[in-house]
């Protein structure tokens, strides 16, 4: 079969592709959360279920995802990836035709699987072709703003299909367009050659024979890291889908205006993405993410204290309280937390470095347990209590950010 020979351009436009489809497809439990609750009449917690499916396949695949990265390499891995994530979606637009939640809840824990494998070997990649460190973050941040493009454009395009019509059936269109693109991605990394590139390794040091039995489980910034990454992700999506929720059920406003909102959320994560690109070759990490982190607590607690009778009195937005502005403006922190948090992580894990972002893929799960637990908060307090939980979250992230991510205390 004819290889394509090892073509920067190509690999990075795929890579970004993968990135773009990672979030938009993790994303459509944002909006269908929406639709679970009008179709279905299911409550808050109810209506994370998808989401919660989606990233408990990164529990159960991320360690198998490393081993298989290490075994089969970066093609091979995302040849399988991007052929599960088609099955999975296709799963999903069944699920749509038959109105069937169960169906929906299933396609959505397989697209998890892929979406758990292409994370796997997309971020170790680009960190690697950027030489980790500080080039290998700003590399991820690039990145990174391809992923929240994908996050931004579902809540607006699925908002403005299900305007008039909230059901399964009325989103079909971005489920064919999802299959689509992983077509797309399978013929191009057919045609690509092996990357040929390795993880840094670094000498083994102190405790050897604890490090060859424990693996990157045996650097403690590592362990503290894969807490912060399942905070952070359960952060990230606990803010778009709960915001999304609390605009469309506890406020009121129309799904397509509630979409609009949510997109400005991932607009400013593109925003702050590319940003946090320009910075990461000036900025230390740590140092970015404890900036970052300090500035969305104090967001948050903004939200929580300010009065929901403050709303936009005019235009697109009339009806949307003010206070929601701080959750948006939260894009800009959380853009860049991923690439930090893993630059941080996997500093001087060298030849562990390929398990340690297996592990790091079960910690995504964290972005389907954290809102399914701040949904559950919502049934009982109401929304705006809920983020409390992000608060919490914020605060662990501020911590590793300051002492934990240290190599010693």
């Amino acid at each position: 079969m004819l290889r394509i020979g090892n073509s920067r351009v190509l690999l990075f436009s795929v890579l970004f592709v993968q990135l773009f489809m990672i979030a938009f497809v993790s994303g459509l439990q944002n909006p269908f959360g929406v639709i679970v609750r009008e179709q279905f009449g299911l409550g808050n917690a109810a209506a994370q279920t998808g989401n919660l499916a989606n990233f408990i396949a990164y529990a159960l695949m991320g360690y198998p995802a490393g081993k298989i990265l290490e075994r089969h390499g970066y093609r091979k891995t995302s040849l399988a990836a991007v052929a599960i994530g088609f099955a999975g979606v296709l799963v999903q637009c069944i699920a749509g035709s038959f109105g069937s939640f169960p169906l929906l809840v299933a396609g959505a824990f397989i697209a998890g699987f892929s979406m758990c494998m292409m994370n796997t070997l997309v971020n170790p990649l680009l960190n690697t072709l950027g030489g980790g460190g500080k080039s290998g973050n700003r590399l991820l941040q690039f990145g990174g703003a391809f992923y929240t493009l994908g996050g931004m454009a579902v809540p607006y395009v699925v908002g403005m299909l299900i305007s008039g019509n909230v059901s399964l059936s009325a989103a079909s269109p971005v489920l064919m367009f999802s299959m689509g693109v992983f077509v797309l991605a399978f013929a191009a990394w057919a045609l690509l050659k092996e990357p040929d590139v390795r993880p840094p390794v670094s000498p083994e040091s102190g405790n050897s024979a604890g490090r060859r039995r424990f693996g990157c489980l045996s650097f403690r910034h590592f362990v503290l890291g894969a807490v912060a990454v399942f905070l952070y992700m359960g952060v990230e999506v606990g803010i778009a889908n709960t915001a999304n929720i609390y605009l469309a059920g506890e406020s009121g406003v129309p799904s397509d205006t509630a979409g609009l909102v949510i997109s400005l959320y991932w607009l400013l994560m593109v925003v702050g993405r590319i940003l946090g690109g320009i910075a990461g070759g000036r900025m230390s990490s740590r140092a970015m993410l404890a900036s970052v982190s300090a500035a969305a607590l104090l967001f948050v607690l903004c939200f929580i204290f300010m009065p929901d009778s403050f709303v936009f009195r005019s235009g697109q937005l009339a009806g949307v309280p003010l206070s929601v502005s701080f959750l948006v403006l939260c894009g800009l922190c959380v853009a860049v937390m991923w690439g930090n948090i893993f630059n941080l992580a996997v500093d001087g894990l060298g030849k562990y470095t390929s398990s340690a972002s297996g592990i790091f893929m079960i910690m995504v799960c964290g972005g389907g347990i954290v809102p399914a637990l701040q949904g559950i908060v919502s049934d009982r307090f109401g929304c705006i209590p809920s983020f409390w939980v992000t608060a919490a979250c914020l605060v662990y992230i501020l911590f590793y950010s300051l002492k934990g991510s240290r190599h010693s205390l």
